[in-house]
């Protein structure tokens, strides 16, 4: 009897029951992403992975390609360039079978009950659409961006002005960051961090997913608001850590993630901040952001020169 290939066809799809579909977006990141890969296969609930190459050079997602062809639960679509972050996504969300979807950078590190304890939270609130983790440093130390208010004008101005020390005193003061220790249970919060978020799947639909006019940075901010805008609740799972190594394309190409950084910070302005929306208020909000890309810039530059 005739042997068949063990090689399956380029369009092949099958479908794999998983209660969470993790998607993850690659793009020249390295060897982290094997270890991102190994440690979310190890979830202790049924997952599958696609994880989404945005022309990568490096010759890693090919690697895990070979290396789990006989894998059901893992998929590589290759975008043959760079869509951006959120466009990726959505390519993923589309090829993805889960109830639920984790959208997570390649640089995270899940322990095995980590995405049993998301699902756990947005299963145990009727109205759950966005749910985040604690993102830490390799030392532990919380990311503040896993749980952010909006970066209304006035908050962004107090945070970078240093006037957030005072939201003690008076409210006026707070800023974009939450100020005080991290509650170790689940919170509703109004953003978590786009480094990883556990969504319904028919929440990702029904916001036709992420806002593909921003390329990088504060699509997840976007993604928060308009999932509250639409009647969904974001909750912070505060006893879920998730190492987050902080990207190794950011650190190879620091102006261009700033560059998108404040180009997407200016795009939500625009979207949903009355204040910024003002003729006016618009331009000196431009030329604010512009002005800050400018002098930071050349920093970034001379940092990333020095290290390598």
């Amino acid at each position: 009897m005739r042997r068949l290939s063990r090689r399956r066809p380029r369009h092949y799809t099958r479908r794999v029951a998983s209660a969470v579909s993790i998607v993850i977006v690659a793009a020249d990141s390295g060897a982290s992403l094997r270890e991102c890969v190994g440690r979310a296969l190890a979830s202790s609930v049924a997952v599958d992975l696609v994880i989404v190459d945005n022309g990568s050079r490096d010759g890693v997602p090919q690697a895990i390609a070979r290396a789990y062809e006989d894998d059901d639960r893992v998929r590589v679509v290759y975008n043959r360039a760079n869509l951006g972050f959120g466009p990726a996504v959505n390519v993923g969300a589309r090829q993805a079978h889960g109830e639920a979807l984790l959208v997570l950078n390649p640089d995270c590190l899940l322990e095995p009950g980590t995405v049993a304890r998301l699902l756990e939270v947005l299963r145990a609130h009727a109205d759950a659409g966005v749910v985040g983790a604690v993102v830490c440093s390799a030392d532990g130390t919380p990311d503040p961006a896993s749980r952010r208010r909006d970066p209304l004008l006035r908050r962004a101005l107090n945070t970078v002005f240093g006037r957030a020390q005072r939201e003690g005193e008076d409210a006026k003061f707070a800023g974009v960051n939450v100020a005080g220790p991290i509650p170790a249970a689940a919170v509703q919060v109004e953003n978590v961090s786009g480094a990883l978020l556990l969504l319904s799947h028919a929440a990702f639909d029904h916001l036709q997913g992420f806002d593909e006019r921003y390329f990088l940075h504060c699509e997840d901010l976007d993604l928060c608001r308009r999932a509250r805008d639409a009647g969904y609740s974001v909750w912070l799972a505060g006893d879920v850590r998730v190492t987050h190594g902080k990207g190794g394309s950011s650190r190879q190409r620091p102006v261009f993630v700033s560059y998108h950084k404040h180009r997407g910070m200016w795009r939500w302005f625009g979207k949903f901040d009355p204040a910024a929306r003002k003729p006016v208020m618009r331009v000196l909000v431009a030329g604010g952001i512009m002005a800050h890309f400018a002098l930071t810039a050349p920093l970034l530059w001379l940092r990333r020169g020095h290290r390598s």
